[in-house]
């Protein structure tokens, strides 16, 4: 079994801004030499997530409008009563989302659904960078 460890960097824009990050693990993937396995793929933070969707213009709307009703932004939050940064609900919906996502994959290809890819989605209320880790395990 063999273990390879990866970062790279997306720019976001915060308020639900969702990323389609599908290539890059791709690309990340095949450069590691590992044919067979499992990628993990984390973001660190707490106003963040990762998860797969159809990366369609009318499900990334869905999912924004579901994401509202579940953790409005508009409603009091003791974290935003804390530390004054406003930020109270991109916390509560990365902790819904989870900020990790294992992929398996068979030579060296993802094994994703047609129409399933990865994304990035930055909840909180200004733009950020983030640094996205992979850890790529099999043989």
């Amino acid at each position: 079994m063999t273990v390879k460890s990866s970062i790279f960097n997306i720019r976001t824009r915060g308020n639900t801004d969702i990323i389609d990050i599908t290539s890059k693990v791709a690309d990340e993937v095949e450069r590691s030499n590992i044919h067979d396995g499992i990628v993990a793929v984390f973001v660190p933070g707490s106003t963040a997530g990762i998860t797969t969707i159809e990366y369609e213009t009318g499900v990334l709307n869905d999912l924004k409008k579901a994401i509202e009703r579940i953790a409005p932004g508009d409603i009091h939050y003791d974290h935003d009563t804390r530390w004054g940064d406003g930020n109270g609900f991109s916390h509560v919906r990365a902790a819904l989302l989870g900020a990790s996502l294992s992929v398996p994959f068979r030579q060296k290809r993802l094994l994703l659904g047609t129409w399933q890819q990865i994304v990035l989605i930055c909840f909180d209320n200004r733009p950020r960078s983030r640094d996205i880790f992979l850890q790529i395990v099999g043989d």
